[in-house]
């Protein structure tokens, strides 16, 4: 991913609301699979980690792009942004080239 795409998803990403939170679990494997199933559907989420979680969000963001294998766009405090190409075109985020 170049610099260029990746402020253009993270100046997307600034409205969006966090779809998923990781509370003091952290991460299980339900979460994984529903994360997974976030991108395949939207390809660019924020999740936000609670207070109560004791993990640090890099590592977090991290595990769960490898896990899901997407990208980790940024992390900005308890707030992590994600990445994952999509297969639908219709959907599609352009990215610029």
């Amino acid at each position: 991913m170049t610099t260029k795409q990746r402020a253009y998803l993270k100046s997307l990403a600034m409205t969006m609301e966090p779809v998923f939170q990781v509370g003091k679990n952290s991460m299980t494997p339900e979460l994984t699979a529903a994360i997974a199933e976030a991108l395949e559907a939207r390809e660019l989420i924020k999740v936000s980690v609670l207070k109560n979680c004791a993990d640090d969000p890099k590592e977090i963001a991290q595990l769960v792009a490898e896990r899901t294998r997407s990208q980790v766009v940024q992390v900005i405090g308890k707030k992590i942004v994600l990445y994952k190409e999509g297969k639908d075109k219709k959907k599609k985020i352009e990215l610029p080239k």
